[in-house]
């Protein structure tokens, strides 16, 4: 348990709030597909919705608040996918397979990413919608989601950080919600895929959001994990990694459930961390399940990684 940044506020009852922040879930399959046997898409169609999370759901369902990153479109219409130069990937599935969150306990997800975007506005569109209608919240660039308990407010900011100077408009985001909310969180979609250490620029542009007053920063997109810092006593997590991974049936096999607990307690808000070590599948290869990693030496190897103690492998 790390503990870190202890703010000031108006006079607030003795209270704990607990957060669960996961990497990126991208509960579809490339292009839509739902005749291979064994994808995501077709998994949705054959296994109930609760099948994705539930060896982790009893994790969310003790937190007060659940916070995931969802990289995929939920549609159930045909929109043409937007033009992408490159190597590239286009997802999508079903508007029902939103409950898959809903049954894992996931209360908040972002949709501030490179591929909520893969069938245009219309898809985007429809996305918000499938995901309220299964009763979950979704953030997005200028739309930060805010929660109550306790009476203690909660503003999360949902954000891409792709370049350095972008951290100036998550801040002006921040300063647009700083009379409403006792508690500022930034959860950015951002930096290099595949590098296990944070670029120099994203760095320093998490340090500018802490220094602009910022709680906690959490940070995905590189589909692996990243250490996390203690800066001026705020904890800032460059990568969570992967969780329910729908676009890789190898993906690298190690993640982490993020949690946050903000306690109130005499007018002043003390932030504690925790890490729980887990794995993106327990099949041989993807069965897009995670679960937490029990063996104690492998917890360690996460443990010390994601503390900085420890270099790969995990």
């Amino acid at each position: 348990m790390i503990v870190a940044k202890s703010t000031p506020v108006k006079e607030k009852a003795a209270a704990k709030i607990t957060m669960s922040f996961i990497g990126d879930c991208l509960i579809a399959t490339a292009g839509g597909t739902t005749n291979r046997v064994g994808s995501l898409n077709w998994t949705a169609n054959h296994k109930p919705s609760s099948y994705f999370f539930e060896k982790v759901a009893s994790i969310f369902s003790n937190d007060d608040f659940t916070v995931a990153d969802c990289e995929n479109v939920f549609t159930d219409s045909a929109f043409t996918p937007i033009k992408k130069g490159g190597t590239a990937f286009w997802f999508r599935s079903a508007s029902k397979n939103a409950s898959v969150f809903q049954s894992g306990n996931v209360d908040i997800v972002s949709v501030a990413n490179n591929h909520t975007g893969d069938y245009g506005k219309g898809g985007f569109s429809d996305t918000i919608k499938a995901l309220e209608s299964a009763g979950v919240k979704a953030g997005y660039d200028n739309t930060p989601v805010l929660v109550e308990k306790f009476g203690i407010r909660i503003g999360i900011i949902c954000c891409g950080l792709w370049r350095y100077n972008h951290y100036r408009r998550i801040v002006d985001q921040m300063k647009k919600i700083e009379s409403e909310t006792d508690i500022q969180i930034v959860f950015f979609h951002g930096g290099q895929e595949k590098i296990h250490q944070p670029e120099a620029w994203k760095v320093s542009a998490a340090h500018k959001i802490v220094d602009a007053g910022a709680d906690l920063v959490v940070g995905g997109h590189p589909h692996v994990l990243q250490p996390m810092e203690i800066y001026h006593d705020v904890p800032i997590v460059y990568s969570v990694g992967n969780f329910v991974f729908g676009g890789n049936r190898m993906p690298e096999n190690r993640t982490v459930i993020f949690q946050a607990s903000f306690e109130v307690k005499a007018g002043k808000i003390r932030v504690l961390s925790d890490i729980i070590p887990c794995y993106v599948y327990t099949g041989k290869t993807n069965n897009w399940q995670p679960d937490r990693i029990v063996n104690k030496t492998e917890k360690i190897r996460v443990l010390d990684f994601m503390k900085g103690r420890r270099k790969l492998p995990y």
